[in-house]
């Protein structure tokens, strides 16, 4: 298969989604941009469509897909029930970073919510997405446009790197925007439950709802015998191929541990990198220290995780240590995906 790049140059945009469409209506599989990362588009109603998105991505296949919808009548064709605090929600965060669960309607088939009897949809704020979307005709399941376990792309490079020969076109719209994934809700209970941390933060929907919970999957592994709810609850993913380590604490002992580490392996002959704020950069010798944005602007952090993840692959390198990124409306987001890169290795000092 030749995975076509669709560029959205001015003037030729209509043309390009059209041609979209027509690959997602034919069953085919169309990389696009959104707010939050690239997603793998196919048609979200069609079990066959699903299976190839398993399939490009090497993806377990009870690792559910989320739905996006362009209008908010489609909601009511894919969830059978919507609570009235997920209206109010959906009121203020949608278009946005933001996928709610609800229990599933029969039209959506099994493939698509990786078994489950609920589906997960999202209404995104990119407007490229929101195009596709309606010129289709039919709800995108999209994951992440990477292959299953690596960091996700917010590049149209990223996919093609990854995707090159699997996928029938990409939508190149440039970089996304927000660089992490959206903020998923169960909305299958009487109070709205924190499957995955995202932009949408627990305080942000503390004040629309006034009580919300994290089930602890955000914060800690899976066993080996539970079912995830939802898409990266369950598997390794966001990792870089050389083996990553968190270090976390006080700021001083955290460069001195991370200095003595990298001496250490550098010594040994293995090529080393380090993720750091702008503001603790300074205090790092080691050469191959990548800044990953400031702890004063969060959202520079959580931009550009997944392309450092990915600058370091290119790079060769053996091991990575990385300061940690608590606190903050974007801290515990960045967390989680730092610590499913890490395979949950940190180091306390």
């Amino acid at each position: 298969m030749i995975t076509e790049i669709f560029r959205l140059a001015e003037g030729q945009e209509v043309e390009k989604i059209r041609r979209a469409a027509e690959i997602i209506r034919a069953g085919g599989l169309v990389a696009f941009p959104t707010e939050t990362v690239y997603g793998l588009g196919s048609d979200a109603l069609r079990e066959e469509a699903a299976a190839k998105i398993y399939a490009a991505k090497g993806r377990p296949s009870d690792n559910p897909l989320i739905a996006h919808i362009a209008d908010r009548s489609a909601l009511y064709e894919l969830a059978a029930c919507v609570p009235d605090w997920a209206e109010g929600l959906a009121d203020a965060f949608w278009p946005g970073p933001l996928t709610l669960v609800f229990p599933k309607k029969p039209i959506v088939p099994d493939g698509t919510t990786g078994g489950l009897k609920t589906v997960a949809v999202r209404m995104p704020a990119h407007e490229t997405a929101r195009k596709l979307i309606r010129a289709a005709g039919v709800p995108i399941a999209a994951p992440s446009a990477n292959t299953s376990g690596r960091p996700s792309p917010t590049t149209a490079f990223h996919v093609l790197e990854d995707m090159d020969g699997k996928i029938d076109c990409i939508l190149d719209g440039g970089d996304a925007g927000f660089g992490l994934e959206s903020t998923i809700i169960d909305a299958t209970g009487p109070v709205p439950v924190i499957l995955r941390p995202g932009y949408i933060s627990a305080e942000m929907v503390r004040e629309i709802v006034g009580k919300v919970e994290t089930d602890r999957a955000a914060e800690q592994p899976l066993g080996s015998g539970e079912m995830p709810k939802a898409p990266g609850m369950k598997y390794r993913h966001y990792a870089p191929k050389a083996k990553l380590v968190i270090v976390a604490g006080k700021e001083a002992a955290v460069t001195d541990k991370i200095n003595e580490m990298t001496a250490e392996q550098e010594a040994l002959g293995i090529p080393c990198g380090v993720i750091c704020a702008r503001e603790t950069a300074p205090c790092y010798h080691c050469t191959n220290k990548k800044i990953i944005g400031s702890r004063q602007h969060q959202e520079t952090i959580a931009h550009n995780l997944y392309a450092v993840l990915r600058q370091f692959d290119e790079e060769n390198t053996g091991m990575i240590f990385s300061e940690s990124f608590e606190g903050g409306q974007l801290g515990q987001a960045i967390m989680n995906r730092l610590k499913k890169a890490a395979g949950y290795h940190i180091i306390q000092v």
